[in-house]
């Protein structure tokens, strides 16, 4: 059986109330930082999944009212008909490619903060809103109550006239006010609308119906639920609860999407979940329990999972919104029978970090996601070469990989030397260390795609200098050497007061860890002075091997940043379980051979922590000797540095600087440098 065949289910029309989709790939609702203040961005985004293949593309989370105000996020918004014409740019491109386009209205009860809009917040009963902000939710009325109703009523109507074919009742991720009502604990209500299952539930019951009499035979009604919320006992179940309600409203929606909540285990990274499906335990009941199609998500990438999932009624739709971001054509590449060509999801929710940020959506993997249309950037599609006939990349890290996969897709005779006997530079060694192992996946696809090509010589251990390579005679190079990690303490918040460093201190980098070098005997401190993730995982790895560890950070919690990829709570847990001592506000003030000498954040005052050896994780230096060499021969007609050698920073920076390296080149750099990207102008007319 030819691949195209093996998975010929997966392109089998799929009936979802008074609309078909083309096949069972659906892309489920996700925010990306655009929505209704960049719409052209938005719209351009979502077609690229519809030519992809993609049967249903959904936009994100989509506010239906002033009282549900996400500002300053970026997600869509419906407040009048005003909005129309805006979501309407996304509708017509989507259907232009042949998919349906789907809508998910939400009030976010409790969870919006009504920033811009003033407005009071509304809940089921009186609570604290969902961030720290000097503000509650008022309980609902039974007129506040209609009005919410009329208000997603309306909304509705307006989604049907902007031309969505699936209109969404959302509740789901503790983010939106039907799911606030389905709660217990955020439900204490002792009227209809609360104490049993079946009173919390009213609610949902009249939104589904009300909505489907609103759009009538023209739209289909879906219903995002959260099955279980990973809280045992504490939370609402797929067994018990979970169940219930979808036997209770079981043929009401023509479609159920299934997950669960909240958003931090609907989206969990793969250092936490690293198996594709994972949500399935918790979903599979729910295609038994109704005759209406369900789609479910679980970070999917393998072809062979999704048929399977099928096969076995646990599914209908292949659900994903993090697969759709990292490969927009998967569902094409099957079709194709070209599995090897699907860039992977890794799982590293740097696209969910830039929803938490405010900031246009970008992906690890997938350097045009969120460019499609400011840039004009096309996953699979670059420019053809011009006059220039080869070029030289010096490192084969994420930016070197991506740089020569783009150079010879667009058709350069590409030369690619590596100093080490291995390929992939950082994501290589990351890849390695506890939970990171899909990270290597960045690597394996660049490689992959570039042992198929015909004009890319790769050369490992290739430790190449000035001379040698301008005995080479090509013209046009660029340097990706990367960066290492710093090992004298400075760092961001070191820089006024210089670390004091004995001379007999152990002191080991994050680069020595990762190249298989250990502590002596005797406790270790790892320092983060970086914060971002890297200091968690290694003392994650350090913990593991039976050692001694004490984790200090001038930070207020471990690895902060990863609050935006959702997993910061897991990761200081993981850490508290593998005995690791945290010591957060303290400040590294000096290291000798017995302990780190540490200083209080707020006050200064210092005390020591006993270790034999510490492990310092600050910041980067770049290695630029080879570039500042090449510079000053003057020989070259392109010299360029890419990558963390330009500018350190995560692994989707990197790919994407190798990236637009390769868009750009023999674009005049006046061009490059006046047009960073279109701009979405503000509308000053009234």
């Amino acid at each position: 059986m030819n691949e195209a065949n093996r998975y010929s289910l997966l392109f089998e029309p799929v009936q979802i109330g008074p609309v078909t989709a083309r096949n069972r790939f659906y892309q489920v609702p996700h925010c990306n930082g655009l929505g209704h203040i960049r719409p052209k961005a938005e719209a351009a985004m979502r077609a690229m999944k519809a030519e992809g293949g993609w049967a249903v593309v959904s936009n994100q989370e989509t506010e239906i009212h002033p009282t549900s105000d996400l500002s300053p996020a970026a997600e869509g918004r419906l407040w009048d008909a005003r909005d129309i014409p805006a979501l309407r740019l996304m509708t017509d491109v989507v259907h232009d490619k042949g998919a349906l386009a789907a809508i998910e209205l939400a009030h976010n009860g409790s969870h919006a903060t009504n920033h811009l809009s003033r407005a009071p917040v509304l809940a089921p009963s009186d609570v604290t809103i969902d961030a720290i902000m000097p503000k509650q939710a008022r309980a609902m009325d039974k007129s506040d109550i209609r009005e919410f109703r009329r208000w997603h009523r309306d909304a509705a109507i307006r989604a049907r006239d902007a031309g969505f074919d699936i209109v969404y009742v959302y509740a789901g991720h503790h983010m939106s006010l039907p799911h606030h009502f389905l709660l217990p604990h955020m439900n204490t209500r002792i009227d209809e609308y609360g104490g049993s299952l079946e009173n919390r539930a009213r609610l949902t019951r009249e939104l589904l119906e009300e909505t489907r009499e609103a759009v009538g035979d023209t739209c289909a009604v879906a219903f995002r639920f959260a099955v279980d919320e990973i809280q045992g006992a504490d939370g609402m179940q797929a067994a018990e609860e979970g169940r219930a309600l979808v036997e209770m409203l079981a043929d009401l929606p023509d479609l159920w999407d299934v997950n669960v909540s909240g958003w931090s285990n609907d989206s969990a990274t793969t250092r936490f979940e690293p198996q594709d499906g994972y949500q399935n335990e918790y979903i599979s009941f729910v295609k038994q329990t109704t005759s209406k199609p369900v789609v479910g998500v679980g970070r999917f990438t393998s072809p062979d999972m999704m048929v399977s999932m099928v096969r076995k009624g646990i599914v209908d739709f292949i659900g994903a919104a993090r697969p759709s971001i990292a490969d927009p054509f998967l569902p094409k590449k099957i079709e194709e029978g070209r599995i090897a060509d699907i860039r992977e999801c890794i799982g590293c929710n740097i696209c969910v970090s830039t929803d938490m940020l405010g900031i246009p959506i970008r992906c690890t993997q997938n350097p045009t996601m969120g460019e499609e249309w400011r840039r004009g950037w096309h996953p699979e599609s670059i420019a053809p070469r011009e006059k220039e006939t080869d070029a030289l990349v010096i490192g084969a890290g994420p930016a070197g990989l991506e740089c020569t996969l783009q150079l010879a897709k667009r058709g350069y005779e590409v030369t690619l030397a590596e100093a080490s006997d291995a390929v992939g530079g950082r994501v290589l060694r990351e890849g390695k260390l506890p939970g990171l192992a899909a990270w290597s996946r960045v690597a394996d696809y660049r490689v992959y795609q570039l042992q198929q090509r015909s004009n890319v010589q790769m050369f490992m251990q290739s430790q190449l200098g000035a001379e040698e390579i301008a005995e080479l005679g090509i013209a046009n190079v660029f340097v990706a050497t990367g960066a290492h990690w710093r090992g004298d303490g400075i760092g961001r918040s070191t820089l006024r007061r210089r670390p004091e460093l004995g001379v007999n201190a152990k002191v080991l980098t994050p680069d020595d860890i990762m190249q298989g070098h250990r502590p002596p005997d005797g406790p270790v401190v790892v320092y983060d002075d970086d914060q971002i993730y890297l200091a968690g995982v290694l003392a994650e790895l350090l913990a593991q091997e039976g050692r001694d560890v004490t984790f200090v950070t001038p930070a207020s919690m471990v690895s902060p940043f990863t609050e935006n990829t959702l997993e910061q709570a897991r990761i200081q847990s993981r850490l508290i379980e593998l005995g690791v001592t945290i010591r957060c506000n303290r400040l590294m003030a000096g290291l000798n051979a017995q302990a780190v000498r540490v200083s209080c954040a707020y006050t200064g005052r210092e005390e020591e922590v006993g270790c034999s050896s510490a492990v310092l994780v600050t910041e980067r230096r770049r290695e630029t000797v080879l570039f500042d060499a090449l510079r000053d021969t003057g020989n070259f007609r392109t010299l360029e540095l890419i990558g963390d050698a330009a500018s350190p920073g995560l692994i989707a920076d990197a790919v994407y600087s190798g990236h637009m390296a390769a868009r750009n080149f023999e674009r005049d750099p006046q061009d490059t440098n006046a047009e960073w990207f279109r701009r979405e102008i503000i509308s000053l007319t009234s």
